[in-house]
């Protein structure tokens, strides 16, 4: 089963999942946006890359609301839920699309992403990358909220380990976790200083790591 069909599946249970599946979904989403956004110019334009539901989209909403927003996704179920979450806000927009075979048009002064380019090869990710940082105005950011390695094998199976051990203790169902578990065979994770030197090869001159609770990081990368 591929990403599309996989996300399509679990696109309406989806965000009542998340605070289950993040053991630290407020800081990681909430409270890295606010710290974020407090430290930049309120961007006009954003681009959501792997927008899903649009839960990142909405806490970047609550920031800056006047801003224009593009929410991209492969998964059209799954932006169908965006479009009920934004029912009647005409800034926010939709596309059905693989950002990794290319972005949409024009400039952003933000491009998002949450839990998503982690479904990438390294050298796919690296691509992307350089795709994002052509699509930013000097001073323009790159954020990326994602799922990471530990890098060492050993430690790497420490975080695998007491994740799932989480989600049991968490109240997930048998259903849930097999989803999960299917979903997992997608996933490519590199390590946070692995990324870190992706973005400095596609010429981000400030790649940082704001962000760090075990699998879940946030790196900021400004042009």
């Amino acid at each position: 089963m591929d990403i599309k069909e996989q996300f399509n599946i679990v696109a309406k249970e989806y965000d009542a999942n998340r605070k289950k599946f993040i053991p630290c979904f407020t800081d990681y989403y909430k409270n890295t946006t606010k710290f974020i956004l407090a430290n930049m110019e309120k961007p006009k334009r954003i681009l959501d890359l792997g927008a899903g539901t649009g839960l990142l989209s909405y806490y970047w909403y609550q920031q800056c609301p006047s801003a224009e927003y593009v929410l991209v996704d492969i998964a059209d179920e799954m932006l169908n839920v965006a479009r009920q979450r934004f029912a009647g806000i005409d800034n926010i927009s939709y596309q059905i699309l693989d950002y990794s075979k290319g972005l949409p048009g024009g400039e952003f002064d933000a491009i998002i992403s949450a839990l998503s380019i982690h479904h990438l090869e390294d050298e796919d990710k690296e691509k992307l990358f350089a795709q994002i940082y052509d699509r930013l105005p000097r001073g323009g950011l790159f954020v990326n909220y994602d799922q990471f390695c530990a890098g060492q094998e050993e430690m790497n199976e420490w975080f695998d380990s007491y994740w799932e051990n989480q989600l049991f203790q968490r109240g997930l169902n048998q259903h849930d976790m097999e989803l999960w578990k299917e979903r997992r065979k997608l996933d490519k994770e590199c390590s946070v200083e692995k990324e870190i030197e992706m973005l400095s090869r596609s010429l981000f001159k400030t790649s940082k790591c704001v962000y760090s609770y075990q699998k879940f990081s946030v790196i900021v990368a400004m042009k």
